[in-house]
């Protein structure tokens, strides 16, 4: 929220599991500052997520003008990080910012 009120103040979001809205409320949702976010950001997401299915975050993300990537993780929820892929994730998600960062400036 911050970020879309005071745009500049950040040059680029990395977003874990975001609350899209409270878990079996869909109604509910946590995106009215999207539209004013003007700074590029990826969200990583459990498929599993119990505040947003994958369809609620891609239908949620095409209200940001900004660019913005949704990094999916299957077999996750909202904790993200399972005993599955507790090597591999913090380095896929550093890399999938990293990447983005690197391709927003580019």
């Amino acid at each position: 929220m911050l970020a879309a009120a005071e745009s500049g103040l950040v040059e680029k979001l990395l977003l874990l599991s975001y609350p899209l809205h409270p878990p079996q409320r869909p109604s509910e949702l946590r995106t009215g500052h999207f539209p004013a976010l003007k700074t590029p950001a990826v969200f990583v997401h459990g498929v599993r997520d119990g505040f947003a299915s994958n369809d609620e975050m891609i239908t949620a993300l095409k209200l940001i003008p900004a660019r913005t990537e949704l990094l999916s993780i299957a077999g996750a929820g909202h904790e993200l990080l399972t005993k599955k892929n507790h090597d591999e994730l913090p380095k896929k998600v550093a890399e999938a910012f990293r990447s983005f960062a690197y391709n927003v400036v580019a």
